[in-house]
């Protein structure tokens, strides 16, 4: 028997709810907020990832799914959202129009990852990127939308931990002091760190290891590196998440594991969560992926977040969703001469705007009134051969059990009105 690929799943009809609730109050946040939906393509040319995300990181090297078409082209299923938005900024010339150019999207994400909780190979985001501004009062728009984001989804205990990796006039004086300080613990760090520490040494104080979390507590902070600039920077953003009455922590073990990220980093995560995948949103500045990519230099922010992480945490604090809509009227009928004439009247009643279900097959009236039972129709419209004669059907109310006799052409008058 067939089964959905490991670390995919399917949103079945029962799911849904939450899966609407969040879209839509993500689709409000940004209207909020003035941001603009663009959708990007799902598969990239595979180069866009590598020279966006970096050779080093592990994403490119373990978690891409990337394939060969006929014309030898190679493109990879999107691992992150940021660098198809900034490909499109570039392709389409939004240099040019008022900036930041404020942008938003949800999306199909794919990583060949080992599949956990709220960790799939196949997940969704919501994300939001506002690109062609430095200013900190952007950094703390993006944090603010993303915080009232999950305020308005009903999430609580959540901590804002921020933090500064620096640019690239602070970072590489930041770096050798890091790879000075591991290189005297070499023997205590796990495999992956001790492969980390000449190529991306930043990831060393993100790792979830055991050995290894000591070492990154006592570890040189970038925050005293940097150059006057992003200290500057820094200092402006504390001030206006301030202002927004964002509590926050500065952590300095915080980095993300992309190589683009410049100055602001930032995740947001519910309090007393340590593990790896507790995080629900994150994101940075990226200051320099747009000159990378080929177009003029750009300063960007953004984040993103999972819709499988928001949907376990939802159910973890038994926060409601609005229950799905139930039919308005259900239509039973008594042989084939009912049958058709049911059929018209569905056809009249959805085309005036009421949500219909009609019955099938040849079941009896008590089974088909069961079934209206199990849709939570607030109305059923029966017609048999009698109703046909007297051009009338019957309308029962399935909440009270009461039901009345009127004309069919009455019939849409009154079911709008209820």
């Amino acid at each position: 028997m067939y089964r959905a690929p490991r670390g995919t799943s399917d949103i079945l009809p029962r799911e849904q709810g939450y899966w609407s609730y969040i879209r839509q109050k993500a689709a409000a946040i940004c209207e909020l907020y003035s941001y603009q939906r663009i959708d990007t393509p799902t598969f990239e040319d595979a180069g866009l990832f590598v020279r966006s995300i970096g050779e080093e990181t592990d994403i490119v090297e373990k978690e891409m799914y990337t394939l060969e078409d006929r014309s030898g082209d190679k493109l990879t299923l999107r691992p992150e959202g940021t660098a198809s938005v900034c490909r499109a900024y570039v392709e389409h010339g939004m240099h040019t129009l008022p900036q930041p150019v404020r942008l938003y999207y949800d999306a199909a994400i794919f990583r060949y990852e080992r599949p956990q909780a709220g960790r799939y190979r196949e997940h969704h985001q919501f994300g939001v990127e506002a690109l062609g501004e430095i200013d900190p009062a952007l950094d703390a728009e993006i944090i603010d939308i993303a915080w009232q984001f999950y305020v308005n989804l009903g999430l609580d205990g959540l901590i804002l931990n921020l933090n500064s990796i620096g640019c690239n006039v602070c970072r590489p004086a930041y770096l050798d002091t890091l790879r000075g300080y591991y290189a005297q613990h070499l023997s205590m760090l796990c495999p992956d760190c001790q492969r980390r520490l000449a190529r991306n040494p930043l990831r060393l104080l993100d790792c979830k290891k055991a050995s290894c979390i000591p070492l990154a507590d006592q570890a040189p902070r970038s925050t005293d590196y940097l150059c006057g600039e992003c200290a500057d920077h820094f200092d402006q953003l504390e001030r206006y998440l301030a202002l927004l009455n964002l509590p926050f922590i500065v952590n300095h073990r915080l980095v993300r594991g992309l190589d683009y990220y410049t100055k602001t980093v930032f995740e947001i995560a519910p309090e007393g969560e340590v593990v790896a995948q507790a995080t629900i949103g994150a994101g940075g500045r990226y200051d320099n992926l747009i000159e990378q990519l080929g177009g003029k230099p750009t300063p960007a922010i953004g984040f993103a977040t999972g819709i499988e992480r928001l949907v376990l945490n939802l159910k973890k604090q038994k926060r409601a969703v609005p229950e799905p809509v139930s039919p308005s009227v259900f239509i039973a009928y008594l042989g084939q001469d009912a049958k058709e004439e049911a059929i018209k009247l569905v056809s009249l009643l959805r085309r005036s705007g009421l949500s219909v279900i009609l019955a099938c097959g040849d079941r009896s009236l008590k089974a088909q009134l069961k079934q209206a039972n199990s849709t939570g129709a607030r109305q059923a419209v029966i017609i048999g051969e009698d109703e046909i004669k007297r051009g009338t059907v019957v309308l029962r109310d399935m909440d009270k059990g009461e039901q009345q006799t009127i004309q069919l052409g009455e019939v849409v008058k009154v079911l709008s009105r209820s």
